[in-house]
């Protein structure tokens, strides 16, 4: 089968991820794939942040911008269209953006099959987080492109009744959630080498991956360990950066902690399984609640110990005290008690991390079996 992949995604970060991961697994699988995508970000590292397209929003009043992302698509459209007359694909394959219409028009003007991945909500999402001017446009434009695909992809159960509200039919929706590369993350990756590096050793480690941000609730797990008994070998390593790292690091000085916490920055891809192996406790202290977080299937497939917020979304996944510690979400001291118990006791953590190991291959939390779940689906 021959697939045109379509996404507008210039940053280097966790979405990129999922589409680098997404088209791997369907060419391992025979398939052939062609992309069209934003160039720049095709040769940069880890970590780049769109270059100047986010230049330009941080310059252009928000309504302005939101017009300028509509009319993107009429340039990504002319593109798309040429790539489908060269190569003519089977299907189309379409990463949701807000204000992104591109694929919904070949759609219309070919027929050919179209299936849409939606990650969140953008035009909800963007009007709490992101200052979202157009909002009656923006969510026209979405809800038009979910209900015209032909199969659309969220990556919750929680996501998918928001579809299912926005009048998308349940038959043409299939939950993929995010998944993990076996061989990036295998079970047995070494960690010694980095926690010698860090000065680790015989140190119990705390850990969280990705983009710092208040909401995460970092220094309240610095003032958790603080009050433990045995907060001389506790430490907490951070590997990502964000908005609320200066405030993390000020809030452990001021706590007397600034020797118990470490913050690596942005991280290689490469180094990111060594980095999570160290961890003894892996947290996802908190998360929207319609998300698949990309960390969390990380964190299981290196069978860490995790403590997450007790969500539906969450759930879809993992089993209180069958697969991590789960804590009533928003309530700060629940998720200390919860990191508490799992410091003292190491054989809770080693279950619970061998049981989420497992859970990954049961659950087909791969990549690869992503791919599958949804080629079989193609119309």
């Amino acid at each position: 089968m021959k697939i045109l992949y379509h996404h507008r995604v210039a940053s280097k970060d966790g979405q990129d991820v999922h589409i680098e991961e997404m088209i791997a697994a369907m060419r391992r699988q025979g398939h052939e794939v062609v992309v069209v995508a934003p160039g720049a970000a095709r040769s940069a590292e880890f970590g780049y942040d769109g270059g100047l397209a986010a230049r330009v929003k941080r310059l252009l009043p928000g309504a302005l911008y939101e017009l300028l992302e509509l009319g993107y698509s009429l340039h990504a459209y002319r593109r798309l269209a040429r790539a489908c007359a060269v190569h003519r694909p089977d299907a189309l394959y379409e990463r949701s953006n807000l204000f992104f219409l591109p694929g919904l028009w070949l759609k219309r003007r070919t027929g050919i099959p179209y299936i849409l991945e939606v990650n969140a909500p953008l035009a909800s999402e963007r009007a709490i987080h992101g200052g979202l001017r157009l909002r009656a446009l923006a969510r026209w434009s979405e809800r038009l492109v979910w209900r015209g695909a032909d199969l659309v992809l969220p990556v919750t159960e929680v996501l998918a009744d928001v579809l299912r509200q926005a009048g998308v039919p349940d038959a043409r929706i299939l939950v993929v959630p995010n998944g993990v590369n076996r061989e990036r993350f295998p079970p047995q990756t070494d960690s010694a080498a980095i926690r010698r590096e860090l000065g680790l050793d015989n140190k119990l480690v705390l850990g969280f991956t990705g983009f710092i941000r208040d909401w995460h609730g970092l220094p309240q797990v610095v003032d958790a360990m603080k009050a433990m008994p045995d907060r001389e070998r506790l430490h907490l390593l951070v590997v990502g950066d964000g908005p609320a790292r200066a405030e993390l690091e000020r809030h452990a000085e001021r706590a007397g902690m600034a020797g118990h916490v470490t913050c690596l920055g942005l991280v290689g891809r490469d180094r990111v399984a060594a980095c999570i192996a160290a961890f003894d406790i892996a947290l996802q202290p908190k998360v929207v609640d319609y998300a698949s977080p990309l960390k969390l299937f990380e964190y299981m497939a290196l069978g860490r110990a995790i403590v997450a917020p007790d969500q539906p979304n969450i759930r879809e996944v993992l089993a209180d005290g069958e697969t991590a510690l789960l804590f009533r979400p928003d309530d700060s001291q629940h998720l200390c008690a919860q990191i508490a118990r799992l410091c003292g006791d190491p054989a809770l953590r080693q279950r619970l991390g061998d049981a989420a190991s497992r859970r990954i291959d049961e659950g087909g939390y791969v990549w690869d079996d992503n791919a599958r779940r949804v080629l079989a689906r193609i119309p």
